[in-house]
């Protein structure tokens, strides 16, 4: 993936009292609920293919890639104070061959989840500021003051954060991937608050987006995983 620099930046919008995202209340086949988006992280890139299908008796979204990076993208705006964890399913199919997250050329995983965040772009560096005009004029969006994303990755063990080759204001931490976690559904539980500060050094902004992401842009492979419901909690 390349840095998701080319996605849209969200406008401000009221509080979300109730955030989730409930897959297993659509029916298989259906068209992708109201409001996401799917958005290729830098314009010409290929669109990875996101479809609800079933698994069980339950409705998942599944995401296809073959060479291409897209993020399938909602806006809104949660408030962390009030529900600081995620908790969420997922399943990768198997890891990406030739896949790893510390490289540039490599950085391609079979599921993301993506988190948008304000924050005072004054305090930061000239060289990410000069980023963030860069990316604004070859695309013409504002990038968000920080990217937080939870990746599968068999490149670290989970709870490694790894920042994103080309720039800090993108940080992963790994939330899968162990031997035997490929094929079998995965749920994970995480503090957003806590991730944020760990890797960013300060609090969290408000998050004006959040998503989905399969990518395979890098290696040129194929890949394909699964998500389930994705709720925000109270905690802890």
């Amino acid at each position: 993936m390349c840095v998701a620099l080319l996605l849209p930046q969200p406008v401000l919008l009221a509080q979300d009292e109730k955030p989730s995202v409930a897959f297993s209340t659509i029916e298989p086949g259906a068209s992708l609920p109201a409001g996401w988006k799917n958005l290729p992280v830098v314009h010409g890139k290929s669109i990875t293919a996101y479809t609800l299908v079933r698994d069980g008796h339950t409705t998942v979204l599944q995401a296809d890639a073959n060479g291409s990076a897209s993020a399938l993208m909602h806006e809104g705006n949660i408030d962390l104070l009030r529900t600081p964890v995620v908790a969420w399913r997922w399943k990768a199919e198997k890891p990406i061959e030739g896949a790893d997250n510390r490289v540039g050329s490599k950085e391609d995983s079979p599921a993301r989840l993506v988190f948008f965040f304000d924050g005072d772009k004054s305090k930061l560096s000239l060289f990410d500021r000069a980023k963030m005009d860069l990316a604004k004029h070859l695309g013409g969006e504002e990038l968000p003051y920080a990217m937080l994303m939870y990746i599968w990755s068999t490149t670290a063990a989970p709870g490694t954060v790894i920042a994103n080759p080309r720039t800090g204001r993108v940080q992963m931490i790994v939330a899968s991937g162990l031997p035997g976690d490929a094929g079998q559904w995965q749920s994970v539980r995480r503090n957003v608050v806590q991730d944020y500060e760990r890797v960013f050094h300060e609090p969290p902004g408000r998050i004006t987006a959040y998503g989905l992401l399969t990518d395979t842009d890098n290696t040129g492979t194929t890949a394909r995983a699964w998500y389930g419901d994705i709720q925000f909690l109270h905690g802890p």
